[in-house]
């Protein structure tokens, strides 16, 4: 049994086996090769809801959300990429940069409310 030992700084729980009862197994070597009789996991705090996701991800009803994707979301980087520059940068520097996309995003977000605001006219 691998019972819950710590929390790691980046972010992974650590689960240990007791290594006196792992000493005296006779499937040691299948388990681990630890000199110190001790079998370790690790997982990170946020790896159930990646599983999580990556369950969803393959039901029928997500499945179709996904096919929307390509027109909705992947369309607008589509678009900053081909109409608005965003392919090549001049610029330099993360600062300058996040300006660029911030503005050009905008602009983006403002033509699509006017085009908004004249079909609905």
């Amino acid at each position: 049994i691998l019972k819950y030992a710590t929390t790691t700084k980046e972010g992974y729980r650590q689960y240990k086996s007791n290594p006196l009862i792992c000493a005296k197994c006779p499937s040691l070597s299948q388990c681990t090769e630890s000199k110190h009789h001790q079998k370790l996991i690790q997982r990170h705090i946020w790896e159930s809801y990646v599983e999580e996701a990556e369950h969803l991800r393959h039901s029928y009803d997500i499945k179709q959300i996904y096919v929307k994707r390509k027109e909705t979301i992947e369309r607008v980087f589509a678009d900053a990429k081909e109409k608005h520059g965003m392919r090549w940068t001049t610029l330099r520097g993360l600062k300058k940069l996040s300006m660029q996309a911030m503005l050009t995003f905008a602009a983006m977000n403002l033509k699509k409310l006017a085009t908004w605001t004249w079909q609905t006219t």
